[in-house]
């Protein structure tokens, strides 16, 4: 590619990045595209139409993943799948996501230019959910690909406004039978690039992260039940405090992880108090856990023990605890081949790059128990994201599709 093509396509990757940026952007200039909300529907419909203007052909399925085609010479041939998830976190930034996508389109664009129709089919897709931020469901768009997940698994499910989650998904169009069946049996793989959402790539100076293995993740809703009196009439010792438990059941999740490995994660990041009003003692808490490691045994031992000690700290405060364990992602390995096959390009094309675990989950790791899966990193600046804050110079995305082109030219052409 001369310094001409390679000017056209950084203005290319900049505008697509503002264009699809603009769907849901928040005040603060970040983007909030929650799963079959108005900007989640602008934002597929607008992708659906660009995808036909490049000469793909484009359906949706039944659960509004969408998928842009390249067809192929050859009959009966397997499909590449490439791209990534449309939805956001609330105010989050415009790569997470959104960059694989966009990647996918521009190297299949590009692919098609250069070298015309290719042997085997591609397909650029723009999965319909992977964050969990509007319901308690994450990974909806690939799940139902490979077949993980199901509408049993969606049944009483509701938003923070009670929304449930098929009203939803009727009210923009899917989950009525109006479209193919998500569940796919012809990939022959599937292809992700991403920003690498940490701060590893910049501070070594690499430019591509090769990713090994992805992370095991489990999430749960903890609630505390007390009982709620008068602020100022209750002596504290005869409280049952929700509150004053859920603190010190906080601090012995995080203590304990702390205490445990360095390379495992416990994170609290919501919290809701009922009745949540300042003379008020709590009568019920509940808050969210995530815990990631990239061996199952650890999270196993970890959570038996750590659950045991909150059962104890609850009973002393005389509360009572749920624990509704809400996703359980296994560790998994990306493809062998398929790595070997980016080294090969990386180290041919002299890219500085990195073998990596992915601390974060991501579409591969539903794929990559289905079929063999390949995930590639680009740096993320200040290792910021899901924030506004959130960026990554063009010129390293730029050198991201790069890699994507030759791994799918390999493949297909």
């Amino acid at each position: 590619m001369g310094e001409k093509e390679s000017s056209a396509l950084f203005i290319e990757i900049e505008q697509m990045v503002e264009w699809l940026a603009q769907f849901g952007r928040s005040q603060s200039g970040g983007v909030t595209r929650l799963l079959y909300t108005d900007s989640w529907q602008e934002a597929q419909y607008a992708l659906k139409k660009k995808m036909e203007q490049l000469g793909l052909i484009t359906n949706f399925d039944d659960v509004g993943n969408l998928f842009g085609r390249l067809k192929g010479t050859q009959e009966d041939a397997a499909t590449i799948l490439t791209g990534s998830h449309i939805d956001t976190v609330r105010d989050g930034g415009k790569y997470d996501g959104a960059y694989g996508i966009i990647a996918a389109v521009i190297a299949v664009q590009l692919l098609q230019e250069q070298y015309g129709t290719p042997k085997k089919n591609i397909e650029v897709v723009s999965l319909c959910e992977e964050e969990g931020s509007r319901f308690p469901m994450t990974y909806w768009g690939s799940g139902n690909i490979t077949g993980v997940k199901s509408f049993d698994d969606i049944r009483d499910i509701k938003d923070s406004e009670e929304i449930q989650f098929e009203e939803a998904m009727n009210k923009a169009g899917f989950g009525q039978g109006n479209y193919l069946r998500p569940n796919r049996k012809d990939l022959e793989c599937f292809l992700e690039l991403h920003i690498e959402q940490g701060i590893v790539l910049e501070k070594e100076e690499m430019a591509i992260g090769l990713v090994s293995h992805i992370v095991g993740q489990r999430r749960y809703n903890v609630t505390v039940f007390g009982e709620s009196n008068h602020a100022g009439t209750t002596p504290m010792m005869w409280r049952k405090d929700a509150m004053y438990a859920a603190a010190e059941l906080i601090q012995a999740l995080i203590g304990r992880g702390k205490e445990t490995t360095p390379d495992l994660v416990v994170t609290v990041g919501q919290i809701s108090i009922k009745p949540n009003i300042a003379n008020v003692i709590p009568r019920e808490v509940t808050f969210s856990v995530d815990i990631r490691h990239s061996e199952e045994c650890v999270l196993d031992q970890f959570c038996d023990e750590v659950f045991r000690e909150l059962e104890l700290i609850a009973n002393k405060h005389q509360t009572k605890l749920t624990i509704h364990n809400w996703m359980n992602e296994k560790p998994v390995k990306m493809s062998e081949k398929l790595n070997n096959l980016s080294e090969k390009i990386l180290e041919e094309e002299q890219i500085p790059y990195k073998w990596m675990t992915s601390g974060a989950g991501h579409d591969s790791q539903i794929f990559g128990s289905f079929c063999p899966t390949s995930l590639l990193f680009v740096p993320s600046q200040n290792g910021i994201s899901h924030s506004p804050l959130e960026f990554t110079k063009t010129k390293d995305l730029e050198i991201g599709i790069k890699v994507l082109m030759k791994v799918l030219y390999e493949l297909a052409y």
